[in-house]
C-alpha cells in the first residue's frame, strides 16, 4: 500500500514536470492570451485619447493664433464711431461790449441735437519692436510643436512603463496559481499517506501552511494587478469601468534588440525646447533694445455731422463732412530708466538660459551614461537567471526522479521545486527589467518615437 502511494505521489510530480522541459524556453509558466491590446495598440490608444495629448494639440492652434494676433499689430487699424447727442442744457457765453453792440450779448453754444460719424484708419510704417514679434512667430510655433512632441514621448514612455508592470503581475499570477495546483496535488497525497501513517502529520502541515502563504501571495498579486491596469487605463485615456486585456506575448519569447549609437544631446526634446525658449528670449531683449527706436505711423480719419439740428426730427440732416491725413512720429526721450532696467533683467534672464543649458546638456550626458550601464546589468542579470532556470530544473527533474526511487526526503522534493520557481520568477523580473532599462535608454537618448514605430 505505502508503495503504491508512493508511486502514485511520483508520477503526479513527474508528469507536469516532463510537459515542462519540453518547452523552448523554461521561463514562461504559461502561453499568455490571444488576443485584446498589444503594446503598440495601447500606446495607439493613448495617443489618441489621453488628455495631455489633446492640450498639447490646443496649445499648437493656440501658438498659431499668436503668430496671426503678432502679424495684424502691423496692417492697418481700422475703427468707427457714432454719437447722437441730447444736449439738455446749451453752454451760454458771453461777448464783450463793443464787439457786437454797446452791451455785452449772451450767445448760446451748439445746438439741440447733434449726430457725429467718424471712421480713423491707422498704419504702422515702422516700428522694430512689432517686427521683431512677428520674427518670434516661427519659433514660438515651434516650441509648441516640440511640447506636442514631449506629450507624445511621455505618454509612450508611461503606457510602456505601465504595460510591463501589468505583464509582471500577470506572470507572476501565473506562476503562483501554478504552484498551488502542484502544491494542492502533493497535499492530495500526503493527505492519503498521513491517514495511513505513512508520513508524520507535521509534513502535512508543513505543506498545508506552505500552500496557504502562496494563496494569499496570490490575492495580494491579483490586488497588485489590478492597481496596475487601472494605471495603464488612465495613462491611455481609457475609462476605469472598461475591461482592457493584454495580448503581447512576445515579451517572453522574443528579446529587445539594443543598438549602440552616440550620444547626441541635439536629439532629446528637452534640448531643443530649452534653445527655442533662449532664442525666444533672446528675441525678447531685441525687443525691448528696439524700444529706443523711434516709431513712425500714416493716420487718417473722416467725419460727418449734421448741423442746425434743433429739433429731433432734424437728427440725420444737413450733414457736412470733415476728414484728415497725417504721420505721427513718436521719439522715446526718457522714461525714469524703466526700459533700461527691463533690457539688464533680459540679459541676465538670457545669461541665466544659457548656463542652464549648460548643465542640462552635462545631465543629459550623465542619464545617457547611466542607462547604458543599466542595460549592461540588465543583460548580465538576465543571463544569469536563464542559467539558473535551466539549473534549477534539472535539479527538480532529478530529485523528482529521487523521490520516486525513495532516495530523497519530501523536504528535498519541495525545496527543488521552490527553488525551481523562485528561478523561472527572477528570470521573468529580469527579463522585464531589460524592457524597462531598454526604455530608460531610449528616453535618455531621445528615441522613443523611434522605439513605438518599431513595435
Amino acid at each position: 500500500m505505502k508503495r503504491l502511494i508512493a508511486l502514485s505521489l511520483g508520477l503526479a510530480l513527474w508528469l507536469p514536470v516532463d510537459g515542462q522541459a519540453q518547452t523552448t524556453q523554461p521561463a514562461s509558466p504559461q502561453s499568455v492570451p490571444t488576443g485584446g491590446f498589444r503594446l503598440k495598440d495601447c500606446i495607439d490608444y493613448g495617443l489618441k485619447n489621453f488628455g495631455r495629448v489633446r492640450i498639447a494639440q490646443y496649445q499648437v492652434e493656440t501658438a498659431d493664433q499668436q503668430a496671426r494676433q503678432a502679424l495684424g499689430q502691423y496692417l492697418p487699424q481700422v475703427s468707427a464711431t457714432g454719437s447722437t447727442i441730447d444736449n439738455l442744457k446749451l453752454q451760454q457765453s458771453v461777448v464783450p461790449a463793443g464787439v457786437f453792440g454797446p452791451e455785452p450779448r449772451v450767445f448760446i453754444i451748439g445746438q439741440k441735437y447733434q449726430t457725429n460719424l467718424t471712421a480713423q484708419l491707422s498704419q504702422t510704417i515702422f516700428d522694430r519692436s512689432l517686427l521683431i514679434g512677428i520674427k518670434a512667430n516661427k519659433p514660438n510655433q515651434e516650441l509648441a510643436a516640440l511640447n506636442t512632441r514631449q506629450t507624445q514621448e511621455d505618454v509612450i514612455y508611461n503606457i510602456a512603463s505601465n504595460y510591463y508592470q501589468v505583464f509582471v503581475a500577470q506572470q507572476q499570477i501565473a506562476l503562483l496559481r501554478d504552484n498551488l495546483q502542484r502544491t494542492q496535488q502533493v497535499l492530495n497525497i500526503l493527505k492519503l499517506q498521513r491517514d495511513n501513517g505513512v508520513i508524520q502529520p507535521v509534513d502535512y502541515t508543513r505543506t498545508e501552511v506552505s500552500y496557504n502563504s502562496t494563496q494569499s501571495q496570490l490575492t495580494l498579486a491579483e490586488n497588485d494587478l489590478n492597481l496596475a491596469l487601472n494605471r495603464l487605463k488612465y495613462q491611455m485615456g481609457m475609462s476605469q469601468e472598461q475591461n482592457l486585456t493584454l495580448s503581447d506575448s512576445t515579451l517572453l519569447t522574443q528579446l529587445p534588440s539594443i543598438e549602440q549609437e552616440p550620444f547626441d544631446p541635439k536629439r532629446l526634446v528637452s534640448f531643443q525646447q530649452a534653445e527655442t525658449n533662449l532664442t525666444l528670449q533672446q528675441l525678447q531683449y531685441q525687443r525691448i533694445k528696439a524700444g529706443y527706436l523711434p516709431t513712425l505711423s500714416f493716420t487718417g480719419n473722416y467725419g460727418t455731422l449734421n448741423l442746425g439740428a434743433q429739433t429731433i426730427d432734424k437728427l440725420f440732416t444737413n450733414f457736412v463732412g470733415f476728414g484728415s491725413i497725417g504721420l505721427r512720429l513718436n521719439i522715446p526721450i526718457f522714461d525714469g530708466f524703466q526700459r533700461d532696467s527691463q533690457l539688464k533683467q533680459q540679459r541676465l534672464t538670457v545669461l541665466t538660459q544659457q548656463e542652464q543649458q549648460k548643465l542640462n546638456t552635462a545631465g543629459y550626458q550623465l542619464q545617457f551614461s547611466s542607462a547604458q550601464s543599466q542595460i549592461q546589468r540588465a543583460q548580465t542579470s538576465l543571463q544569469n537567471d536563464e542559467r539558473n532556470v535551466k539549473l534549477a530544473q534539472e535539479v527538480y527533474n532529478i530529485t523528482t526522479l529521487q523521490y520516486k526511487q525513495g532516495t530523497k526526503l519530501l523536504t528535498d522534493l519541495i525545496n527543488a521545486d521552490n527553488s525551481y520557481r523562485e528561478a523561472r520568477t527572477n528570470y521573468i523580473n529580469s527579463l522585464i527589467n531589460l524592457y524597462q532599462a531598454r526604455l530608460d535608454l531610449e528616453q535618455s537618448k531621445g528615441s522613443l518615437l523611434g522605439f513605438y514605430n518599431q513595435l
